[in-house]
């Protein structure tokens, strides 16, 4: 039996994530990242979400989403207080999630067309 992958949609998608690894589309990632529907910032600071600071989600918030998804690692974990109050006061989601999770939720909500960003954390 013969499969083929067919994307709905015309929006960039996560299509492999594995430890150290986020493959967006057919290019491979393996230093933090975020992804929007139209496009991927590389080299995003974050490799750790517990030293992440609120100077660093300032290229998630120029973005402007909806919702963030942050995408921790193998492990979910949770981000400061900080950085929670900061997404909220702008009225902007933020759930933090691993990220293999962060990319299934992100597929759903772009393809549904929500500004949604999904930051994926990888180690240095």
């Amino acid at each position: 039996m013969e499969l083929s992958f067919e994307h709905p949609g015309s929006y960039l998608f996560a299509r492999r994530v594995g430890p150290g690894l986020v493959t967006i589309v057919d290019r491979d990632f393996h230093r933090s990242l975020l992804l929007a529907p139209d496009q991927v910032v590389e080299d995003w600071p974050v490799t750790d979400v517990k030293t992440a600071t609120v100077a660093d989600m300032q290229a998630v918030l120029a973005l402007k989403p909806e919702i963030f998804l942050l995408g921790t690692g193998e492990t979910q974990v949770f981000p400061s207080a900080q950085i929670m109050a900061t997404f909220l006061k702008l009225g902007i989601g933020i759930e933090a999630m691993t990220n293999a999770a962060a990319a299934r939720t992100y597929s759903l909500l772009a393809g549904e067309g929500r500004r949604v960003v999904a930051g994926f954390v990888l180690p240095a």
